[in-house]
C-alpha cells in the first residue's frame, strides 16, 4: 500500500512505517491495519485504571455532585482565570467566570472569543480534557487548570 502526497517526490509503504514505528509489534498492528488474521503474536494487555463511578437512584453514573464549585485563580500571563463550576443533577450545566484577563483591548478580544468556546467545549465533554483554543494558549491553560480544580471539588 502505497501513500501518494502533493509532490509525488514521497511514497511509504505501511509495512515500512509499521516496522519503523514499532517494530516489536509491527504484526499485530499489520494485521489491525490489512484485515489478516494474526496467528499466535498478541500485544500485552494493558491494565487500565477506572475510577469506580457513582450511581444516581435510576442506576445511571453520577460523576459530580451538584452544587456550584469555584475553581483556584491561574495566571494566564496578562492576568488571572478563575471559573466556577454548576453542576445539577450530577452534570455539569454551566460554567461562571469569575475573573480573567481583560485590562487591554487583545487581552478583551482574545477572551470574548475563547471563553466561550472553552465553555461549550467542556460541558460537552463532561470534563476538563478538551483542544486548546487556538491564538489563546494562556487562557485555554489557565480556564481548564481553574475549572479542573472546581470539578475535583465536585467529585469528592
Amino acid at each position: 500500500m502505497k501513500f501518494p502526497t502533493r509532490s509525488g517526490a514521497l511514497a511509504v509503504s505501511a509495512a515500512a512505517l509499521l516496522c519503523a514505528c514499532a517494530p516489536a509489534n509491527a504484526a499485530s498492528l499489520w494485521s489491525m491495519l490489512s484485515g489478516t488474521p494474526d496467528h499466535g503474536t498478541k500485544a500485552a494487555p494493558v491494565a487500565a485504571k477506572k475510577a469506580k463511578p457513582k450511581a444516581a437512584a435510576n442506576g445511571q453514573a453520577v460523576p459530580y455532585l451538584d452544587g456550584t464549585y469555584p475553581g483556584r485563580a491561574y495566571d494566564a500571563y496578562y492576568g488571572l482565570v478563575q471559573v466556577q463550576a454548576n453542576i445539577a443533577n450530577g452534570q455539569l450545566v454551566s460554567i461562571d467566570v469569575l475573573q480573567w484577563p481583560k485590562s487591554r483591548n487583545t487581552s478583551r478580544y482574545i477572551n470574548g472569543s475563547a471563553i466561550p468556546v472553552l465553555t461549550r467545549e467542556v460541558i460537552s465533554a463532561q470534563n476538563t480534557r478538551v483542544d486548546l483554543v487556538s491564538g489563546a494558549t494562556l487562557t485555554s491553560e489557565a480556564f481548564l487548570r481553574s475549572l479542573k480544580s472546581a470539578l475535583q471539588q465536585a467529585s469528592n
